[in-house]
């Protein structure tokens, strides 16, 4: 049963890859049908570097020499300038960095090149590769699943979620389909296709739909409007409006909670399996307590790891609440604030949610089981 199941829902996982386009977030001209583009382009050297005054601050200015690697210019050497805050010497560049070059035409019909970012790509393969062995070194095969199931996650968010929610349909409903899609391959790749999984597996999808209404009333109740990400602005006008920001910023937290929740739900359902294992007597009433006093270990050292997470991640964000020129209420109210806190708040309410949740459904599949081998049990004891 529970091959045929995993089996039926890995496919509709490919099936999505096959049949929906790939959403694509940036398009960007390559063919050399105009002068503005974007190409990645190579540092081959540093003509000069001096301090100039701009907007009444010191900057530091350098004149470089970039080499075109892609696109109608490629080969092609291009001088231009670059400017950063003094000081900053990760904004600095070297020969041999790599970066992304946009090419600008005036009124004048002028082209004018300057460095659009660094080209990180390819630290962040290296980064990949190292953690891709870290797992499969630490967690042999079941870290090999656990690394398909997360690649099925990516296809299900770029194939299905991002599309629909690029051509107007609603953000929530189409992360909680996705994430419906994508959770059973992911929980029975990584953790076997066991009793265990199945439990955790129904209580996650039930604390998803709790962290859902949880984060409905949150964001409504705080008034907030998705308009505080210095994003919202730019995909309002590439999207032409048809995008709902406040859904969005909801699709967001429940997507964000599914890491976490797996780890919750499945360490729960494996404390019951193994009360169960351990002691076949205990009805769903003794295991659900038992389990319960392992569960809020974990809800304790859980809250405390999300704030702290959330508090590293919001760090810039909470250097304003040492400003003592503003009330403390006031910064609170600043909507790029309070995004963060409802935030918190809402991850952590559906996991606390998802423990009891999970216990009590592990309490009531396994406690059957005792009826059934209770008379076996009492006529050994009588004989």
């Amino acid at each position: 049963m529970h091959k045929r199941l995993f089996l039926l829902l890995f496919l509709g996982v490919v099936w999505i890859a096959l049949g929906a386009p790939m959403i694509s977030l940036a398009d960007t001209p390559d063919d050399g049908s105009s002068d503005g583009g974007l190409w990645p382009a190579t540092v081959a050297f540093v003509v000069d570097e001096q301090e100039a005054e701009v907007m009444g601050e010191t900057q530091v200015v350098q004149t470089l020499e970039v080499a075109i690697g892609r696109g109608p210019r490629a080969g092609e050497i291009v001088t231009l300038e670059h400017g950063h805050a003094h000081g900053e010497d990760v904004a600095r560049y070297r020969a041999g960095d790599r970066v992304f070059v946009s090419a600008l035409q005036g009124t004048d019909g002028t082209i004018r090149y300057e460095i659009a970012t660094r080209d990180r790509s390819f630290p962040l393969l290296l980064m990949a590769m190292v953690f891709v062995g870290m797992v499969l070194l630490a967690g042999g095969q079941r870290g090999a699943r656990s690394l398909v199931g997360l690649a099925l996650s990516f296809v299900v968010i770029f194939w299905f979620v991002l599309p629909r929610v690029a051509a107007g349909q609603s953000p929530v409903w189409t992360a909680l389909l996705g994430c419906g899609l994508a959770m059973p391959v992911t929980y029975y790749l990584s953790h076997g296709l066991n009793r265990k999984t199945s439990i955790a597996l129904i209580g996650s999808l039930l604390g998803l739909g709790l962290t859902a209404a949880i984060a409905v009333a949150f964001v409504a109740g705080a008034r907030l409007t998705g308009f505080s990400d210095s994003e919202a602005g730019f995909i309002q006008s590439l999207y032409g409006g048809v995008i709902d920001l406040r859904g969005l910023l909801l699709a967001g937290m429940i997507i964000g909670v599914l890491g976490v929740m797996d780890d919750i739900t499945v360490a729960q359902a494996a404390i019951v399996e193994q009360l169960h294992d351990a002691n076949q007597q205990l009805d769903a009433w003794q295991l659900y307590r038992r389990a319960m006093r392992v569960g809020q270990d974990h809800i304790a050292s859980m809250v405390n790891t999300l704030m702290l997470v959330y508090a590293g991640a919001a760090l810039p964000l909470l250097l304003l609440l040492t400003d003592q020129s503003l009330p403390l209420t006031y910064i609170l109210s600043q909507e790029l604030i309070s995004e963060e806190i409802v935030r918190m708040l809402v991850t952590s309410s559906g996991l606390v949610a998802a423990v009891p949740v999970t216990t009590l459904l592990a309490a009531r599949w396994m406690a059957p089981r005792v009826a059934a081998r209770a008379p076996d049990t009492a006529q050994a004891t009588d004989g």
